[in-house]
């Protein structure tokens, strides 16, 4: 493992957008924040000028249809933050206050690009304290029809092997394997778009999502091929992005991963059901300290009293 310290931005960044499921504008201010902060969502424009903490972790997912929500209805929400995760996953940035006022992240572009180009506009700087990481000590798997999702020891860092089969001529099956580093998150990674089928549309806005859906910020595909007229940005973007998602899902376990990660056919839904299934067993999984080894820390001591997922059907 290498050897590493916990970062945060140099300074506050800003990103204004509407949300590609609720449609909804929103306004995201990025925040430096101290050492052993994690990434944390301050959730404000909440009614009676109320605003909410939400923890970046997977005890505080509430829904998996189509994205990653945070925190609920009730009491305050972000939705779609799996872009954004990934982004400070990809880049290396721990520490972070994501200062938003409208219930979803704003979409862009559909991929994470944007969002690396704030961390980029805003710089990273290092702690004094060590980088926290999470190692996989014994195989963890869900199955879920003909899908599973695992992780597995790993000793050299962060793998990832995604693959996907859809009954659809455009897509078919993709597999990609990558060793998570930054220069492979920005040159293979982070500009994968969301991607969705015209035919699902009707279906989707009528449940309320996809309601800011467009070509400026999805792949649209349609029986006979894509619908942007741009086209694709990589000849197989569709998994990039599933890997992308996945890479932003697990960034929910709160400490940078060091193990492997597998799936097929996954989504949202398993890729949070993975991390409660590692968190579920003690001797699953070690925290240790990036420049001294031997030191553990107790997961269950740092979420005691957190709310158990509750996770919704995947549809993709």
């Amino acid at each position: 493992m290498k050897a590493s310290r916990q970062t945060t931005l140099r300074k506050a960044v800003t990103l204004t957008g509407a949300g590609v499921h609720s449609g909804k504008p929103a306004r995201l201010v990025l925040h430096p924040a101290d050492a052993n902060h994690g990434v944390v969502f301050l959730r404000t424009g909440l009614s009676n000028g109320r605003e909410r903490l939400i923890d970046a972790r997977h005890v505080h997912v509430s829904t998996t249809e189509l994205c990653t929500v945070l925190g609920d209805a009730d009491t305050g929400s972000v939705a779609t933050i799996e872009h954004l995760m990934a982004a400070f996953a990809g880049l290396g940035v721990d520490n972070v206050l994501a200062e938003i006022d409208g219930p979803e992240m704003p979409i862009l572009d559909g991929s994470a690009a944007r969002f690396v180009e704030a961390i980029d506009a805003a710089g990273v700087v290092r702690q004094k304290a060590p980088r926290r990481c999470l190692r996989v000590l014994r195989p963890v798997r869900i199955n879920h029809g003909r899908g599973f999702s695992e992780l597995r020891p790993f000793e050299r860092g962060f793998r990832l092997d995604v693959e996907i089969d859809f009954d659809s001529a455009v897509i078919g099956r993709q597999r990609k394997v990558v060793d998570l580093d930054a220069a492979v998150f920005r040159d293979e990674i982070c500009r994968a778009r969301t991607f969705g089928f015209m035919r699902d549309v009707e279906k989707l806005r009528a449940m309320g999502l996809a309601l800011g859906s467009s070509l400026d910020n999805s792949v649209a595909i349609a029986d006979d091929g894509i619908v942007n007229p741009e086209g694709l940005r990589y000849a197989d973007e569709f998994v990039r992005h599933k890997l992308l998602d996945a890479i932003g899902d697990l960034a929910l376990a709160g400490y940078a991963l060091q193990g492997e990660y597998r799936s097929y056919c996954a989504g949202h839904r398993m890729n949070v059901a993975v991390l409660e299934a590692l968190f579920s067993d003690r001797a699953n999984y070690m925290i240790v300290d990036s420049l001294a080894p031997r030191r553990e820390y107790a997961y269950g001591e740092m979420v005691a009293g957190a709310p158990a997922p509750a996770y919704a059907p995947d549809l993709t």
